[in-house]
């Protein structure tokens, strides 16, 4: 039996060791309190320089919020005979859809935008324009045929 009491004694001694020994009047426990707060004076010190860049970059981040895009989108389109008409598009909603549109108030519209584009516009209202001429003549001429058969009719 002597070897067990042994056996005992040295498992009493391995808990003893496993647990660590705490002081009833708290002493440990201040000296890693005052251990903490001596690191913390220390990692502040180091990052009081980094805020400032950081103050800049925010500055910088919230005018470009500020700024504010509005899309719109205004599709013109005409036929061979001059007619022109007009859609427009705001935020992928269709707001006017085939509005008629003079083909002057098109003309000056695109003197305003740009030269190319009023050159290509103008292309477009100046064949329009032969065509409407060539259509009168036509009818001009029909006109003048009607009114001779009429005279015969007439005598």
């Amino acid at each position: 039996m002597g070897e067990q009491e042994a056996d005992q004694v040295t498992s009493e001694e391995t808990q003893a060791e496993q647990t660590p020994v705490q002081p009833e009047d708290g002493a440990a426990q201040s000296a890693e309190a005052a251990a903490a707060p001596a690191e913390t004076p220390s990692a502040e010190a180091t990052p009081e320089p980094e805020p400032a860049p950081k103050k800049t970059r925010a500055r910088k981040q919230s005018t470009a919020k500020k700024t504010r895009t509005v899309e719109l989108t205004l599709t013109v389109t005409g036929t061979a005979e001059g007619e022109w008409q007009a859609d427009l598009m705001h935020a992928g909603k269709r707001v006017v859809q085939g509005l008629p549109v003079p083909a002057a108030a098109v003309s000056k519209a695109a003197a305003e935008l740009h030269q190319d584009i009023s050159e290509a516009i103008e292309e477009v209202i100046t064949a329009a324009r032969e065509q409407h001429e060539a259509k009168l003549a036509e009818l001009e001429a029909e006109v003048e045929r009607v009114r001779k058969a009429l005279s015969e009719l007439e005598s």
